[in-house]
């Protein structure tokens, strides 16, 4: 016992990856600094006070910090003797938002679980609860990989309930889509047949042809739950041609965009986050930043994405275990997907959904949770303090 101590301690107190933690921290507080600005003017209207979203996110990211420095003293091999319990809360969890006095509805999605004076997603415990149970599942597995039932066919069953608990039970398309493409990006690094993805990549161009032929033939006074998509795509190709209404956020988005030219109007400057662009401290707090910032603090903040996504990237090559090397790609896999999922999105590259984007949206357990993923990652880095 005395000897596992000691070697415990030993690795724990190991050097992290510092180039990752100070990345992090200059997007943590520049993603503060942007909630502050972006979200002053609707912060006053809606509670009379300029800084109540702002003083909420900065107590989140405190306590995020502190999360993310325990966790990054916690071997990340203990997770491994639980990923099955982690599978099943994962989603099960997901089910809460059905609970009546629980589960709460915004825009008419119920994806949100509200206790006392505040709120959150449970489909942020997924991600991570996700990762874990694929990272353990495929190490210990990995012999088998290289089977279509077994290696390809059987772990993408496991992923089906919670994707479609999302989908179904809380309309959640785009947490799906993200969970969907970092599980098989795990998949994939962990050692599945490329040629068996192919399929699957098939089937995904087959799908989205069919939305958009959809979208083109779409009834005017189509009722269904889909209905708000086939809109989004339809008004992705013009986003102008209903600039009041499905294209009204991709319009003003660009606006703030192109207002913001090479250097931006200057920090707290902008005229789009005084109610044109709605809630725009939120999914669209990306535009605010173009418009305040330019083109130049733009690069900045992607460059310093890019460099968190190389760091991750050298922590998955260089783990010493699969288990590791597995997580530490889902992980930065998420952080990825999500960056470039909501900078396309304002820039009208891809049609609009509701995706937060990292460090910087407002939404105080979604950045306390994305700080608690980064925590293990650094941990991982210990076990290699050559990083």
């Amino acid at each position: 016992m005395q000897k596992k101590a000691k070697k415990f301690s030993k690795f724990a107190n190991n050097q992290f990856d510092f180039i990752l933690c100070i990345t992090v921290l200059l997007l943590l507080a520049l993603g503060i600094i942007m909630v502050l600005s972006a979200s002053a003017p609707s912060s006053l209207a809606t509670t009379g006070n300029s800084y109540t979203y702002v003083k909420k996110q900065l107590v989140f990211a405190i306590v995020g910090l502190f999360v993310m420095f325990f966790l990054s003293k916690v071997d990340y091999r203990f997770y491994k003797k639980y990923y099955w319990y982690i599978y099943f809360a994962s989603w099960l969890v997901l089910l809460l938002v059905v609970v009546p006095g629980l589960g709460y509805s915004v825009k008419g999605a119920t994806r949100w679980i509200k206790i006392g004076g505040s709120q959150f997603q449970p489909s942020e415990i997924t991600k991570i609860g996700m990762i874990i149970f694929y990272g353990g599942y495929l190490a210990d597995h990995k012999s088998e990989l290289q089977s279509l039932v077994r290696g390809y066919i059987v772990p993408l069953l496991y992923l089906a309930p919670p994707v479609l608990i999302l989908y179904v039970v809380q309309n959640h398309f785009s947490v799906s889509l993200v969970v969907g493409v970092v599980v098989l990006v795990m998949m994939f690094m962990a050692g599945t047949r490329l040629k068996y993805f192919l399929v699957t990549g098939i089937i995904a161009v087959a799908g989205v042809s069919l939305l958009i032929g959809f979208a083109g033939l779409k009834e005017s006074g189509k009722n269904d739950s889909d209905s708000f998509r086939l809109d989004r795509i339809a008004t992705y190709f013009d986003p102008w041609a209903d600039a009041q209404g499905t294209g009204y956020q991709t319009v003003q988005s660009l606006y703030a965009i192109g207002s913001g030219g090479m250097f931006g109007l200057g920090l707290g400057n902008s005229k789009q986050k005084y109610l044109y662009i709605p809630e725009p401290h939120n999914d669209f707090i990306f535009s605010i930043l173009a418009e305040e910032l330019g083109y130049f603090g733009c690069i900045i903040v992607i460059g310093l994405f890019a460099i968190l996504i190389w760091r991750g990237i050298l922590i998955s090559m260089r783990a010493q275990d699969v288990f590791g090397s597995i997580i530490a790609i889902g992980i930065t896999t998420l952080i990825a997907v999500q960056t470039i999922i909501n900078i396309a999105v304002v820039t009208g590259t891809v049609p609009t959904t509701g995706m937060s984007l990292p460090f910087f949206s407002y939404g105080g357990t979604a950045l306390l949770l994305l700080l608690a993923n980064v925590g293990i990652l650094l941990n991982i880095s210990r076990f290699n303090s050559k990083v």
